[in-house]
């Protein structure tokens, strides 16, 4: 309510995981960066809690900024696992790096 945007939430909160889809007009500057603002708050406040900001299937491009937050010190070992299973970065490419 407070931020002023539209927000629907979906999913299986039963084990703490939930999807928001925040509907912003495409063109609305304003809107667009409430909605940025709004997220950086939302992944903060997950990771206080011990939860995590990286969703069931993994992170996404959208939250890539936080892994490092999240993971911290463990982000190295992510990193040698993928380059040692993947030596050419051909799957998921840009994802950890």
């Amino acid at each position: 309510d407070a931020s002023g945007l539209l927000a629907p939430i979906a999913g299986h909160v039963g084990d703490g995981n939930f999807h928001m889809a925040i509907i912003v007009e495409k063109g609305d500057d304003a809107a667009l960066s409430k909605a940025k603002a709004f997220v950086e708050n939302l992944n903060a406040l997950a990771l206080e809690f011990d939860g995590t900001c990286t969703g069931e299937h993994g992170i996404g491009q959208g939250k890539r900024a936080y892994l490092e937050r999240e993971a911290g010190e463990s982000l190295d070992v992510m990193r040698a696992i993928k380059s040692a299973l993947d030596p050419k970065n051909i799957m998921n490419p840009g994802k950890i790096v």
